[in-house]
């Protein structure tokens, strides 16, 4: 196990265990366990469409938002 995945699994341990399942789950579906290839949503692409507009635009999140969401999660 990677240091990195490591220390996201101690922190996900740390939260409720609904979140954790629902994490769980989808750290399995990406890694193909329910099925072989994860299949994005018709939202999901449309977000992706939109992030990758802007960052073609180079409209990114400023230090002060990227603080406060890390504030949010306790980082």
């Amino acid at each position: 196990m990677t240091e990195l995945l490591d220390r996201a699994i101690a922190r996900v341990r740390m939260l409720p265990s609904e979140t954790q399942d629902e994490l769980a789950g989808v750290l399995l579906r990406l890694a193909g366990e329910d099925e072989a290839v994860y299949r994005i949503s018709p939202e999901e692409e449309a977000s992706f469409v939109n992030s990758r507009a802007q960052a073609a635009r180079r409209d990114f999140a400023s230090d002060e938002q990227i603080r406060a969401i890390w504030a949010k999660h306790g980082l």
